[in-house]
């Protein structure tokens, strides 16, 4: 389901503006606002996801990673 979308009060610069970048693009001002809020909304999504998992992480210390990054490359301390 789609619905309609109005933003009023918009200046003349920020109207022109977009309607100049749209056309370059080959596209309505329409299709490309559009474009331009699919991806914000996207996006948005994906910063909710990276600061979740972020949330759930251990955090390491220095010394930790040194450690992982050296058993990895040496193999097992003997």
């Amino acid at each position: 389901m789609t619905v309609a979308l109005q933003i009023r009060d918009v200046p003349d610069e920020v109207r022109d503006t977009l309607a100049s970048v749209a056309a370059e693009r080959g596209k309505s001002m329409q299709a490309y606002l559009l474009e331009v809020i699919s991806r914000e909304a996207r996006l948005s999504r994906n910063r909710h996801v990276f600061d979740e998992r972020a949330s759930q992480r251990t955090p390491l210390d220095v010394d930790e990673i040194v450690e992982t990054i050296r058993a990895g490359r040496d193999g097992p301390e003997k």
